[in-house]
């Protein structure tokens, strides 16, 4: 031991009376930190947190393949090895001595570094700085290893600079330590998981943007320790003294031995693609960490209250402050401003009834359906809108779900998902229909996926605590008998209660699909917590209105949904003419759509709908009644239904209810405040004030005097990120 700790001491003191040491182990990582900290404006948000890591990234390589080989590949030609050689120790002390040494030379300087990213340019401290502590730490003993490798397979000092720079560069290029991997095309970010420092670069920044542990990053740590501890015996075998020692080129293969864990920790990665989400993932935190002004424009709150002219501080993807008045100076806040005189501020808006798996209108023939990508595109297409939280009430379970992981992580760009789940209904009713064509072995997983059939109410409480389990937002069931000559079966009252009653044991919202007025009382009396529709058939009594405030029961009457009937009945495509739209649209959708309308193939279709019970005057009726009775109310479009195309349908269905009677303040807050309390997220979106999410739409104009400039959308904020909203529907896969 005696002999390990004097070869750590002398080799200290040797590295520290090198120029070159102290130079490239502080002086210049610390103008790397400070230029890219100002180029950056690392003050203003996550900037720093990418600044932090790519210094550290560069300090650990250079540390471990410059420091540790090419020193090592010096120190043999400069004959030092030799002098240890007639001393009786092995190589043992002279590597963990190498090792060790690199770890006390650059460690104090990550300590430093952060206190200067911290107290320089606001960058919060990270939340287990033990577990950075020692990740750096593992990665800076790696490379180490590693560089000791080179340092044993290169015969001479120019020899050893070619491999070093042969392993350096890729890794200094590739591993997102200096250009955002995030932007690499799939094959390429593939590609990069097969490279030490990548792991290095999303294991910090995972523990510094997301909190993350130590034990988080275990595949990458245990590759780390097997790489120091390969290195280490590798090097030991290896190890010449002299420079007259030559080795053998087949022995520069050991270099691969080293890089083993890392060859087969990416192979894992190229299939589960695990690394892949997490690097996409990150880089959508740091995007969301930036901090902006919002100045000089008109203010909705979400419950009613206008602010004629205010700001907003959004900090870390959060509303950090929300002023009246000009606001303060964006430079005393490190915030980027934008000025938004003539604009209104409005939270998100909120969709609270889609049907994500149906596209709203129709394809070519020769268009290959693929139910996931769908899904994220209409995602995609609100969050372009300006709807930044959607509900989905009856959508394919699995899919759905892993849809919702996907875009709600963060890996995909879309608006914020709630998933229902399938439909609860039963044998022949609503819901079913869809799947009558279909062979009996297809209906059979169809079904399995989108509907639940319970007989029972022991299976139907049974059936509620399974998608529960499964990991579902909510429960929607179908009270509807239809009309005319499309008719369902009915679900049976007492399976409603047992459905209704479960999903409250297990804190979900039940949300329940009406068709008339006695559906209405039936879902009332189980307890549901919204009723989605209400009647297009026959005017709700002013006692259940009553029953709906006095039980502080949700109302989403889905105007949109019954104005598209009446125009597909007529064969009008105006609902596909709006300009948001045609903006996310699909173009052959749009154009097949109207194709279909007032084709020969669809007049059979066109006609059965005529003769449906839905009357949109009943429906907008309903609306105002509830509206004056004092009934919640919330936005639902009913999206994917015919003519109903998923993206801009809250604002549509605001429009809707103004025309109708409803002022505009109360139908922006159904849009928002309101939808979010029906979400029971009402403690993080649907209203601007400290603390919440900055999910934001900034419109031009005021929505509250011209309900149409809600559709004059100029930017979205969400979770803190400023939109990029022309590149959405082109994100990299």
């Amino acid at each position: 031991m005696k002999s390990y700790l004097a070869i750590t001491r002398m080799d200290l003191k040797l590295a520290l009376r090198q120029k070159s040491v102290i130079f490239f182990n502080y002086l210049f990582p610390l103008i790397f930190l400070v230029t890219f900290g100002q180029i950056l404006h690392g003050d203003r948000g996550g900037a720093m947190t990418q600044v932090v890591t790519m210094v550290t990234i560069l300090g650990i390589l250079g540390n471990g393949l410059f420091g540790a080989g090419m020193r090592a590949v010096q120190e043999r030609e400069a004959n030092v090895l030799r002098r240890y050689k007639v001393t009786p120790i092995t190589p043992a002390p002279i590597l963990v001595a190498a090792t060790i040494t690199g770890w006390l030379l650059f460690m104090p300087f990550v300590m430093f570094m952060f206190a200067v990213a911290h107290f320089g340019y606001n960058m919060p401290w990270p939340q287990s700085y033990l577990s950075i502590f020692f990740f750096i730490s593992l990665g800076i003993m790696a490379f180490r290893a590693i560089g000791m490798i080179l340092a044993s397979v290169a015969n001479s000092m120019q020899e050893s600079q070619i491999i070093v720079q042969l392993i350096y560069l890729p890794m200094l290029l590739l591993s997102g330590a200096t250009f955002p991997s995030s932007l690499f095309p799939s094959w390429l970010l593939t590609l990069t998981q097969f490279l030490p420092a990548t792991y290095l670069v999303s294991g910090m920044q995972g523990m510094m943007l997301r909190g993350e542990n130590f034990f988080a990053n275990y595949q990458a740590a245990g590759a780390l320790v097997l790489t120091i501890i390969l290195g280490l015996f590798i090097s030991y075998k290896l190890f010449r003294w002299e420079k007259e020692e030559k080795i053998k080129g087949s022995a520069k293969l050991w270099i691969v031995a080293v890089l083993l864990p890392f060859f087969l920790l990416g192979t894992w990665q190229a299939h589960t693609k695990q690394n892949v989400a997490k690097t996409k993932i990150l880089a959508r935190q740091l995007a969301r960490n930036e901090n902006y002004l919002i100045r000089g424009a008109r203010i909705f709150v979400g419950d009613g209250r206008v602010i004629e002219q205010g700001a907003i501080l959004i900090r870390r993807g959060k509303i950090a402050e929300v002023y009246e008045g000009s606001g303060p100076d964006p430079k005393s806040v490190n915030a980027t401003p934008l000025e938004a005189a003539g604009k209104t501020v409005l939270p998100g808006l909120i969709d609270v009834h889609v049907h994500l798996a149906a596209p709203g209108g129709s394809y070519p023939d020769d268009y290959k359906f693929d139910i996931n990508a769908e899904m994220e595109r209409h995602l995609a297409a609100y969050l372009y809108s300006g709807v930044t939280s959607v509900r989905s009430v009856g959508d394919p379970l699995d899919a759905s779900l892993k849809v919702r992981s996907i875009v709600n992580s963060g890996e995909r760009l879309g608006s914020y998902l709630y998933a229902c789940g399938p439909l609860f209904t039963t044998e022949g009713g609503h819901g079913t229909e869809y799947f009558k064509a279909l062979p009996q072995t297809m209906r059979t997983q169809f079904e399995a996926q989108f509907v639940r059939l319970p007989k029972t109410a022991d299976e139907a409480r049974r059936m509620v605590d399974e998608v529960r389990q499964a990991g579902v937002d909510c429960v929607k069931s179908i009270m509807e008998s239809g009309g005319g000559s499309i008719v369902y079966n009915r679900m049976d009252v007492a399976l409603l209660d047992a459905i209704v009653q479960q999903a409250h044991a297990d804190h979900l919202p039940a949300a329940v699909h009406t068709g008339d007025t006695r559906d209405v009382g039936d879902a009332l009396a189980a307890g549901a917590d919204s009723i989605e529709h209400g009647s297009f058939r026959d005017q709700i009594p002013e006692a259940l209105l009553d029953k709906m405030v006095a039980q502080k029961t949700f109302y989403d009457p889905t105007l949109s949904v019954g104005e598209a009937f009446r125009d597909l009945a007529a064969g009008k495509s105006d609902l596909l003419k709006r300009s948001l739209v045609q903006q996310v649209g699909p173009a052959g959708l749009l154009s097949q759509t109207e194709k279909d309308l007032t084709s020969d193939e669809s007049k059979e279709m066109r006609e059965r709908i005529a003769k449906f019970p839905f009357d949109l005057k009943i429906g907008t009726q309903n609306l105002l009644n509830a509206y004056k009775r004092g009934v919640a109310l919330i936005t639902g479009s009913d999206a994917g239904n015919y003519l109903v195309i998923h993206g801009p349908t809250v604002q549509h269905e605001v429009e809707l209810w103004v025309s109708a009677g409803i002022p505009a303040p109360a139908a922006l807050q159904a849009a928002t405040y309101n939808a979010a309390r029906a979400l029971r997220a009402d403690d993080h979106i649907g209203i601007i004030q400290p603390g919440h999410d900055a999910d934001l739409v900034l419109v031009d104009g005021n929505p509250l005097e011209d309900i149409n400039a809600i559709e004059r959308v100029s930017d979205v904020f969400f979770k803190g990120e400023k939109i990029d909203r022309s590149e959405l529907f082109d994100q990299n896969n």
